[in-house]
């Protein structure tokens, strides 16, 4: 974990779960005064440990009431079909994630959409835009746990 202390831990534990939080009030919750808090936080940023800070959404409540996860199987390995498929969903704002598995898929998607039609769509372009061997869909019919917190040790030194 790059060597994180403590403190540090609890910042980071602190910032996922509400990045909006003051400054004062993450140093009192991890027991430092302001300034040294604040400089662990842009040293954190600056070392790479924290990434952004942004403010999550609800899917349905902004129109994207269907997720879908794609796994999908590459025609070859080539460093050439590597490139042109990370170029292609690169370009697809609904392509929340991407993963290369190892397995029987050789890629995870996690895609948002409105409905069954949208995704339709995003299917079409998707294997229009990259030769693909094959590609299975799974439809979430329910997000029953859902975090972007990781779970970093608090307790221990």
């Amino acid at each position: 974990m790059d060597n994180l202390d403590l403190i540090d831990r609890k910042i980071v534990a602190e910032l996922m779960r509400d990045a909006t939080l003051p400054v004062a009030q993450i140093a009192d919750r991890v027991g430092l005064s302001q300034t040294p808090c604040w400089k662990r936080i842009q040293k954190l940023e600056a070392n790479g440990v924290l990434t952004g800070r942004v403010a999550l959404a609800n899917p349905a409540r902004l129109g994207f009431g269907l997720t879908v996860f794609i796994g999908i199987e590459a025609p070859d390995h080539s460093a050439t079909w590597r490139d042109t498929f990370a170029r292609a969903v690169g370009q697809f704002p609904e392509v929340m994630e991407v993963y290369r598995m190892a397995g029987e898929m050789d890629y995870l998607l996690r895609v948002s959409v409105a409905d069954m039609e949208s995704f339709d769509q995003l299917y079409k372009r998707l294997t229009d835009a990259v030769p693909i061997k094959n590609l299975t869909s799974h439809f979430a019919m329910e997000r029953m746990k859902f975090t972007t917190a990781y779970p970093v040790d608090t307790r221990n030194r």
